[in-house]
C-alpha cells in the first residue's frame, strides 16, 4: 500500500508547490512509483511538471465529482518521472460544492484509495488555505509535510495549521502524522534564517528535516519553463538540495 503525503501550508509563497513537485520528482528518479496529485486550483504543480493545463479536460475535480474515471484523469509519463493527476479550472468551485456533499471530508480519500496499490508514494499539493480541499487532503493522507519559508511572517499561522492537523487526527483520520517541516528559501547570510529554524524546533521537536532548501534563482526560473529543477538545471544548488531531501525522505520509510 502506497503512502500518501500532503504538502501543506496555508500561507502562500513559502515554496509549497516547488517542494511538492521537486520532492515527488526526486523520489521518482530514485526508482519509486510516484503519483503527483494537484489539488491547488491554481494548477501550478501541473504546469511545473510540464503539463499543458489549458489542454486538460478531465482532472482531479472531475474524478471526485464522478464525471471521470481513474483511467481518464491519470497522466502516465515515460521513464523515471512521476505520474500526474492534474488540476483543471473547475477545481476552483469544488470547495463550495463539497459543502453539501455526503461525507464531504472523505471525498478525496475514496478517490485516492484506488491508487494505493499502484504507487509507492502519492504526493498531494494542497491549496494555500485550510478549507475543505485541504481538509480532504489531510483525511486522505498518512503523513503531512510542511514547507516553511525562512522568514518571520512565514511562521504566522503555523500554530493554526498544527491545530487543524490535530483536529483532523482526533475526529477524522487517527493515523495522520506530521512527517516533518522543511525550511525553504534559506539564506545563511541572514540571522533571521537561524531564528526561523529555532522557532521551528520549538513547534516541531524531532520533526525538522536536516536538509534545508536554499534561496536559488534556478529554482524560481524552472516552473516558467514547465520543468522541474532536475530537468531545468540538475547541477544547481536547488537541485542538489532537493536530491538530498529526497534521500532523507526515503530513509523515513
Amino acid at each position: 500500500m502506497g503512502a500518501i503525503i500532503s504538502v501543506v501550508n496555508q500561507k502562500g509563497g513559502v515554496g509549497k508547490t516547488t517542494t511538492s513537485v521537486n520532492l515527488a520528482t526526486t523520489v521518482a528518479l530514485e526508482g519509486k512509483r510516484v503519483l503527483f496529485v494537484d489539488l491547488d486550483p491554481q494548477a501550478n504543480g501541473s504546469s511545473g511538471l510540464g503539463i499543458d493545463v489549458g489542454g486538460i479536460e478531465k482532472g482531479i475535480y472531475e474524478l471526485i465529482s464522478g464525471d471521470a474515471t481513474h483511467d481518464e484523469v491519470t497522466i502516465v509519463r515515460d521513464g523515471n518521472q512521476c505520474h500526474v493527476l492534474p488540476a483543471t479550472g473547475a477545481l476552483a468551485g469544488a470547495s463550495v460544492e463539497l459543502v453539501t456533499a455526503e461525507d464531504r471530508e472523505y471525498v478525496l480519500q475514496r478517490a485516492l484509495d484506488h491508487y494505493r496499490e499502484s504507487y509507492d508514494y502519492i504526493f498531494i499539493d494542497c491549496p494555500p488555505s485550510l478549507g475543505l480541499l485541504t481538509v480532504n487532503a489531510l483525511v486522505a493522507s498518512d503523513y503531512v509535510l510542511i514547507p516553511v519559508q525562512a522568514e518571520y511572517y512565514a511562521l504566522e499561522g503555523l500554530t493554526q495549521l498544527v491545530e487543524t492537523i490535530e483536529l483532523v487526527r482526533e475526529h477524522l483520520q487517527p493515523r495522520l502524522e506530521i512527517l516533518g517541516a522543511v525550511v525553504t528559501m534559506y539564506d545563511k547570510r541572514y540571522r533571521l534564517s537561524e531564528s526561523v529554524l529555532m522557532e521551528l524546533y520549538r513547534h516541531f521537536p524531532q520533526k525538522i528535516f536536516r536538509t534545508v532548501i536554499p534561496r536559488n534563482v534556478r529554482l524560481a526560473e524552472a516552473p516558467s519553463h514547465g520543468k522541474t529543477i532536475f530537468h531545468y538545471d540538475k547541477s544547481s544548488r536547488g537541485a542538489r538540495a532537493y536530491e538530498r531531501l529526497g534521500k532523507e525522505f526515503l530513509t523515513m520509510f
